[in-house]
């Protein structure tokens, strides 16, 4: 799972972007230990506090994340929130117009990481702290 994320972020090639997309997936899910791992590189890589404050309710917060970050998280939340069945062809549309093919491939790797990631720390209960960046 690690070489998968790494390989994930490098492909994706926006680090500010890798993390906004793995804070939201580790807030639906409730994983502290990640979201305290990553909201700590997001800063490193230079998020703005902003974005990171806003980010549980970026749908609302107009003017916040710009198109591109906006088809991300939408995508994330598709991808990590299966319960009515697929990724809705609107979501996935919207991202294939700001990702080429293999960016995309990236994208949805990622969010399928942070998820395995965010279920392997969460079903051990593993606390927050601990982690170096």
């Amino acid at each position: 799972m690690s070489a998968l994320s790494a390989a994930a972020k490098k492909g994706l090639g926006d680090p500010a972007l890798a993390e906004l997309v793995v804070i939201r997936a580790s807030q639906l899910n409730h994983c502290a230990f990640c979201l305290d791992m990553h909201l700590a590189i997001a800063r490193e890589h230079g998020v703005p506090q902003r974005q990171l404050d806003l980010l549980a309710a970026w749908e609302e917060a107009e003017g916040v994340y710009d198109e591109r970050e906006r088809a991300a998280l939408a995508l994330t939340e598709a991808v990590t929130v299966l319960t009515d069945g697929f990724v809705p062809d609107a979501v996935y549309e919207q991202a294939a117009k700001y990702f080429d093919n293999a960016r995309l491939a990236h994208l949805v790797a990622l969010i399928a990481a942070i998820n395995n990631w965010n279920r392997v720390m969460v079903a051990r209960r593993i606390p927050p702290g601990g982690h170096t960046s």
